[in-house]
């Protein structure tokens, strides 16, 4: 169900970016628009490991530094079949890790030194298993392909506001408003559905680590624990925040808490939705 609302998301997400390209730019703006936003997403999909590494203060550590770790993600990966990512350490006291890269040849796991000191080894397998279901489910690639046409979204309205390429001159007012509708709404709707992806593919996770280890609730337990420890503020860059097991930023400002509208703009689930998923799972209620 999670992969199917990811397929619709994107769907969606491409059918919006048609229609207000439509709207907008005509065939060609839209057109030039798509093909700016690729070549931009793509190339930063190809850097994404460093990027995110860099962003989040990891540094590379040898085996003899995190033993068990080493053991944990060597183990998980042979058993999934995948070559071992490299692995970093973010000297932080909030519990959370995060995996990157654009494909299992080029993953690397980055983990805090919290979650190391929080975690018993059941537990820290089940998000190291989260994590590598990531880079397997290739999270990185749905991820960039949302951030494409969202970013193309954006691109288009601007172009528009700015009388950019291709885009209709009609005159009269009610075009005039209903572009200026679009060009505020279109970005704001992208932005909601690539939101929804996200948390799609974190429940994906999820319930992949938990299939992997084949202990649902060991997860259901470090989720816990990462709940206790959101409250330890960890500065990192906003961009690069969804791709942590759990929101490192809510520390700074109670996102992902509430519901509604709050809930909408969050890039993660709720930690008590996402335990629940995974005592049901346990309990074999699909």
């Amino acid at each position: 169900m999670n992969n199917l609302k990811t397929a619709v998301l994107l769907g969606l997400l491409g059918g919006l970016f048609v229609a207000v390209g439509y709207a907008l730019g005509g065939g060609s703006g839209a057109t030039f628009a798509l093909v700016f936003a690729v070549i931009f997403n793509f190339g930063v999909y190809f850097f994404s490991d460093k990027m995110a590494l860099r962003a989040a203060r990891a540094r590379p550590v040898e085996e003899h530094e995190m033993p068990e770790v080493y053991s944990i993600v060597r183990s998980l990966a042979q058993r999934e079949n995948m070559p071992m990512p490299r692995i970093y350490f973010i000297d932080s006291m909030q519990p959370n890790a995060f995996a990157t890269g654009r494909n299992p040849k080029n993953s690397a796991v980055a983990v805090t030194r919290g979650i190391l000191q929080m975690m018993n080894q059941a537990e820290l397998e089940g998000v190291l298993a989260h994590e590598l279901a990531h880079v397997r489910n290739r999270d990185i690639l749905i991820a960039t392909i949302a951030a494409t046409i969202g970013a193309a979204l954006s691109f288009l309205a601007r172009m528009w506001f700015w009388g950019g390429m291709g885009r209709r001159r009609d005159n009269n007012g009610a075009s005039l408003i209903i572009g200026l509708v679009a060009m505020i709404l279109a970005p704001l709707a992208a932005a909601v559905i690539q939101m929804a992806i996200s948390r799609s593919r974190e429940y994906q996770a999820d319930r992949s680590g938990a299939e992997t280890t084949g202990s649902p609730m060991a997860l259901a337990s470090a989720l816990a624990k990462l709940e206790q420890g959101s409250r330890v503020p960890m500065p990192v860059d906003p961009a690069v925040s969804q791709l942590f097991i759990a929101d490192p930023l809510k520390a700074f400002g109670g996102r992902g808490r509430g519901g509604g509208f709050a809930k909408m703009f969050s890039t993660h689930p709720p930690i008590a939705e996402r335990i629940d998923r995974l005592e049901k799972m346990q309990m074999g209620i699909r």
